[in-house]
């Protein structure tokens, strides 16, 4: 059994960063995708980015592109999301997830195991 843990968020204002961590406690890390999600008060759960722990291939959403960073750290098995120049759209519940075979999706369908969330608010 697959178990997540997020970390790292908190208050922020507009146009500051934080970083989010996801602690990973599979024993096969390679055979995993890791990808982080958000959910917004009254919205759907929306993907954020994604990446392989095999190959380190990533993919981002467009609202994510150019100010959000995904990287992990295979030794450590943690995932961890950069997020920079963060503004109020931003605020959120933001879910690390895991799927089982590797390949990166964009789609909440896919991923099988998801941590409880941690909440990111950025004000003005």
């Amino acid at each position: 059994q697959v178990q997540l843990v997020e970390s790292g968020g908190g208050l922020v204002q507009s146009g500051g960063s934080l970083r989010l961590s996801c602690a990973h406690s599979g024993q096969s890390i390679s055979d995993y995708a890791m990808a982080w999600f958000r959910q917004a008060p009254g919205k759907e759960r929306e993907f954020v980015t994604a990446i392989s722990w095999r190959d380190g291939t990533s993919i981002y959403a467009d609202s994510a592109k150019g100010r959000f960073t995904i990287s992990r750290d295979n030794p450590k098995k943690m995932v961890y999301l950069q997020m920079d120049s963060l503004n109020p759209e931003d605020t959120a519940v933001y879910f690390c997830a895991a799927r089982d075979g590797g390949q990166v999706s964009a789609s909440i369908n896919d991923y099988d195991y998801w941590g409880q969330g941690i909440q990111v608010t950025v004000i003005v």
